[in-house]
């Protein structure tokens, strides 16, 4: 990868002349502190170039209405800083867990560099409140969305690659996932309840779950769906939420319930459940805290593919 200049080890003075690159004539201009700025006081990192880091803020939609606002929009980042994001969480969970072989690390790895992963990472510097969005997907309620978070926040890595150089982003971003990076929790809870659902199908019959909607209400911004999964050809559960994945992820929790409860059953034990069904009581509790992780990779395959360093279009396509 290229690199540019090592940064100095010391940020920015306040004085005009010494403004990180961008900031004078944008942020005294408007009188106020930028989003950019505000990022980089978030992080309290050493960034040199606002402008670079307020392209990875500049959404699609932002940049159609500000035509002349900005260099362009955040995508190029992003792909840049997916590769970043994944290279800097695989040498971390590499170190971290010598004793994993490489499945269990990549389902690790692809539990946090998910969208849903992603989103909970740029929640913790509460990345939603500075992207720039335009009027209408700001009104959808894109500031809370996980992919259009997940991606915003590959594109902050790439701009703080090009900005301060690997090691300094490496170091962020592994102390920013800490807790993901420390998890000792078993592979299966580390997948999503429709990934773990569509395992155990296939083990028994070979075939996914299906997923029909029910109903989807209210307006564009605050739409609610409602969805059920069949099995075997039998409805096994309900879900809802406000996009299709988060309801089919409800869904699929509910219908590892219901096969936990028939397998308690039919073996007249009330909590542990034995052949095709096995750690589905690890199922149901981990189900009950992802159930809004309906933007993960949606089956094991996705998983592995991320783990190999694919690009993460395959967690947008997924599911």
């Amino acid at each position: 990868m290229p690199k540019r200049s090592a940064p100095s080890g010391t940020r920015s003075s306040t004085s005009t002349s010494e403004l990180p690159r961008g900031a004078t004539e944008r942020d005294e201009a408007k009188g106020s502190v930028g989003p950019a700025t505000a990022l980089a006081e978030r992080l309290g990192l050493p960034v040199r170039d606002l402008e670079l880091l307020e392209q990875a803020l500049v959404h699609s939609s932002w940049l159609h209405e500000h035509r002349d606002a900005a260099r362009g929009h955040n995508e190029r980042l992003e792909f840049l800083g997916d590769v970043v994001v994944n290279l800097a969480i695989s040498e971390a969970l590499y170190e971290a867990h010598p004793s994993d072989d490489e499945g269990l690390l990549s389902t690790r790895r692809a539990s946090i560099v998910s969208t849903t992963g992603l989103a909970r990472l740029a929640g913790r510097i509460d990345l939603g409140a500075l992207i720039l969005l335009g009027e209408g997907e700001s009104a959808r309620g894109g500031r809370r969305r996980p992919s259009l978070l997940a991606s915003a926040f590959e594109a902050v890595a790439g701009a703080l690659y090009l900005d301060l150089g690997w090691e300094r982003t490496r170091l962020w971003l592994v102390e920013l996932a800490e807790p993901e990076l420390s998890n000792d929790s078993p592979g299966i809870s580390l997948k999503s309840p429709k990934s773990r659902l569509q395992e155990h199908t296939q083990r028994r019959t070979g075939l996914r779950p299906e997923y029909r909607i029910i109903a989807a209400s209210g307006p564009d911004h605050e739409k609610l769906f409602r969805i059920e999964v069949w099995i075997e050809g039998r409805p096994l559960g309900v879900g809802e939420g406000p996009s299709r994945r988060t309801a089919e992820t409800a869904a699929a929790t509910r219908a590892l319930e219901a096969l936990r409860r028939e397998r308690a059953a039919a073996s007249g034990l009330s909590g542990t459940v034995g052949g095709d069904g096995a750690d589905a009581e690890n199922e149901v509790t981990d189900g009950r805290t992802a159930a809004t992780d309906g933007e993960t990779r949606e089956n094991s395959t996705s998983e592995a593919a991320a783990a190999r360093g694919t690009r993460a279009t395959s967690r947008r396509t997924a599911g």
